[in-house]
């Protein structure tokens, strides 16, 4: 087992990807150019914190870190945009929020 699957921050990104994934293979009516850029940002997450965790010195685990943080802006920019849009439930948004 790597050290950044024991990581509470690294399973959360990791399930989170996986929700907004099954979201959007329900949302049909969203285009492929959001459902494509909202799957990269979840999975940078993902990916950024387990590259991180692999970083010898605190300043290259922390340059990981900060990039995961900022797909997490992005994730939470395009489900704003997508759930405004295509008026998908507030609730729905929220919930995939919560596994931000």
């Amino acid at each position: 087992m790597f050290d950044f699957e024991n990581l509470e921050v690294f399973k959360k990104a990791k399930k989170s990807h996986l929700e907004v994934r099954v979201f959007l293979k329900e949302q049909k009516q969203i285009p492929r150019f959001y459902n494509d850029q909202l799957s990269r940002s979840t999975l940078n997450v993902v990916l950024n914190i387990a590259e991180g965790s692999g970083r010898v010195t605190n300043n290259d685990r922390k340059h990981f870190y900060v990039i995961a943080r900022g797909s997490v802006y992005e994730t939470v920019a395009l489900l704003d945009l997508i759930c405004e849009e295509y008026q998908i439930s507030g609730q729905k948004t929220k919930e995939l929020l919560l596994g931000l």
